[in-house]
């Protein structure tokens, strides 16, 4: 499955950014879909998850309140809406897919990432 994030950017703290990834998989609704992070010198960790069917979530602490996970079966489209960005949600962003998966994963098709860059 070849995934293609984009919104990526420098934007400044307290801004909003909302990060989309197209997923040409058919039915969307069959995948568990998820957003990574890479920050500097770590490793990648996931910041939000959607179980296949949509009827979970799960969110990184850190994030909880801030950023949220959506999905568009009709535009085959997971988008990672990021409210008051902080600094430190500096990172490349990678969303994920699995097929029938679980919200927490594994993981197995990944997107190539798209940087984004907050300045305090």
């Amino acid at each position: 499955v070849q995934l293609v994030e984009s919104g990526g950017g420098l934007v400044q703290a307290g801004a909003s950014l909302r990060l989309s990834c197209v997923a040409p998989i058919q039915p969307i609704g069959t995948y568990a879909l998820g957003w990574f992070r890479q920050l500097p010198g770590k490793e990648r960790e996931l910041v939000a998850g959607m179980n296949w069917s949509g009827s979970r979530t799960y969110y990184e602490d850190s994030v909880k309140g801030r950023f949220s996970i959506i999905r568009d079966d009709a535009k085959r489209t997971v988008y990672l809406q990021m409210n008051s960005v902080k600094p430190e949600d500096t990172a490349v962003y990678s969303c994920a897919a699995s097929i029938l998966g679980g919200e927490l994963g594994p993981y197995d098709s990944w997107g190539q990432g798209t940087q984004v860059t907050v300045s305090s």
